[in-house]
């Protein structure tokens, strides 16, 4: 058989050509247009942001309780659908917690709780003032905790449903006012909001539709808050909305949640349509999920690669949903997400079944990184202990945000290679103990004092100017106000009713959105 030998010529020529495409792409893209996004804090009883104005739409899943047994250790509770207890067993009592934040940071005051169908209920941390059939107004001190919600008998016939527990002053309009006025005035002027942690992302169990959270549920923190709520806000707030289709999600899962955004959702806003959450990062299930489909399909044999081309490979699948829903593309940004240390993942992704040419974003997490490990040749557990704060914030300032700069720059060369524009999904610093140095509570303890620093908010500033520079667009801070741990620092502020003035990461946060000319409140 003879074997026929390669045309450099030929070869040269088809190298051009692409390349020449690429060029015309990326001419074609519009300047990059910076702005302000921003991640929401997720659903759970501790949540500090305290979004709504019905606080049961936070509690905590029932807990089981059988009296004279351990906490917790009840029979297994009978629920309905929805999450409504339907019987109990003898001598037991199912509770849920609601509020749990610490230092009085949630409203005291007269709480509303209306329920339909019959049943008993107590307070732990409240005092009854008032209790008649379907309504029980109840005194709360806030500086005691959190408060538990206990139902103690329940008739099966008519057992006890659409719980609703209100804050002070919203008994009389909380069918309307949803969202907490403190919430919606510190949004005010955000561009969009990501709803990865909304939407419980992260290891999602939701395939069919019928998985979906929904309005009528008890809590929202079973699998996340509902599409409408999402658009709601959007709406609003007059913002683009940012959506993490689950990975485990089937067409019909997709396409109708699209129908749902594409009916409800205000017609100026973009909607940014993202494939899951990181699933380049193996903490996740969804990593693992994804290399291990990319390889039944043969994208390769490594499972991180199969994975890179498989994120390709559905998100190409997903956007031609809706796309079909929308009639088009006009109103959609299709993300494509990758690891902002590494430009290479970057491009392997994008390049995949020439993906970028059915999207329109490369998006990264350009951090400001400080993971303190165990150990480590530039950065470990011994230097960081011996730190005070200002050597933190020098490590910030001159190691942490060169490299941020250096991710976004190599991360601009493959978005402008492939005609995309260059989006932060999630943005801030990253301050954190890692493999076990997270227990490490001296550590901790100097990360947040480091936090709430002046200077912190004048690193920020650089940090913003150079995504600027670079030619980044929307920008996803990570993420709004939540309670900081050993587990990271993430919250632009700690508490909802916190002095937006005394906190730098907030203050250089929304300076930088005044300067982009978005109306935000900047006190």
């Amino acid at each position: 058989m003879m074997k026929t030998k390669s045309c450099p010529i030929l070869a040269l020529t088809v190298s051009v050509l692409i390349a020449t495409s690429l060029r015309l792409q990326a001419a074609s893209l519009p300047p990059p247009l910076p702005r302000l996004g921003m991640n929401l804090n997720g659903p759970s009883d501790w949540n500090t942001e305290l979004p709504f104005v019905d606080v049961s739409r936070l509690a905590r899943q029932w807990i089981s309780q059988k009296k004279g047994q351990s906490w917790g250790k009840g029979p297994a509770l009978q629920l309905d659908a929805l999450g409504y207890v339907t019987r109990l067993e003898p001598d037991c009592f199912a509770e849920t917690l609601m509020c749990t934040v610490e230092g009085g940071h949630y409203p005291s005051g007269e709480y509303t709780l209306l329920y339909d169908g019959e049943g008993q209920f107590e307070f732990n941390n409240g005092t009854t003032v008032s209790r008649q059939p379907g309504r029980i107004v109840f005194k709360v001190d806030s500086s005691r905790g959190a408060f538990f919600l206990r139902l103690t008998q329940v008739n099966s016939a008519n057992y006890p449903r659409n719980i609703r527990v209100l804050m002070p002053g919203f008994e009389k309009n909380y069918r309307e006012q949803v969202f907490h006025p403190t919430f919606l005035e510190r949004w005010k002027g955000i561009a969009c909001f990501r709803f990865m942690d909304w939407q419980e992302t992260n290891n999602s169990k939701q395939q069919k539709w019928a998985d979906r959270p929904k309005l009528e549920e008890f809590t929202w923190t079973r699998a996340g808050v509902p599409v409408e709520v999402m658009v709601d806000l959007c709406n609003r707030q007059q913002a683009d909305a940012w959506f993490c289709m689950p990975h485990l999600a089937d067409d019909d899962y997709v396409r109708e949640f699209a129908r749902v955004v594409q009916a409800r959702l205000h017609p100026k806003a973009k909607v940014y349509i993202e494939l899951s959450n990181e699933l380049w990062n193996g903490m996740f299930q969804q990593s693992r999920w994804a290399g291990e489909e990319g390889r039944k399909l043969g994208f390769a044999e490594k499972p991180w690669e199969a994975g890179w081309r498989f994120t390709a490979h559905r998100s190409l699948q997903i956007f031609k949903i809706w796309e079909e829903v929308f009639g088009g593309r006009d109103r959609l940004v299709r993300v494509l997400a990758s690891q902002a240390a590494n430009p290479y993942v970057s491009e392997r992704i994008v390049e995949w079944q020439e993906a970028y040419k059915q999207a329109d974003a490369l998006a990264i997490a350009p951090y400001i990184s400080c993971n303190v490990p165990k150990e480590g040749k530039n950065l470990n557990e011994a230097r960081a202990a011996a730190w005070n704060v200002e050597q933190a914030l020098d490590f910030m300032e001159t190691n942490a945000l060169p490299e941020s700069i250096r991710w976004i720059q190599g991360n601009k060369k493959i978005a402008d290679k492939y005609g995309l524009k260059l989006i932060a999904y999630e943005a801030g610093q990253h301050m954190v103990g890692v493999g076990g140095v997270e227990n490490n509570n001296a550590i901790t303890s100097l990360f947040h004092q480091a936090n709430r620093q002046p200077r912190m908010g004048q690193i920020y500033e650089k940090y913003y100017s150079a995504w600027q520079k670079e030619g980044g667009d929307l920008l996803c801070y990570f993420s709004s106000v939540g309670g900081w741990s050993k587990w990271g620092s993430w919250g632009i502020m700690e508490y909802y009713d916190e002095d937006p003035a005394q906190s730098p990461k907030f203050m250089s946060t929304m300076r930088w959105a005044k300067s982009l000319g978005q109306p935000v409140n900047l006190p």
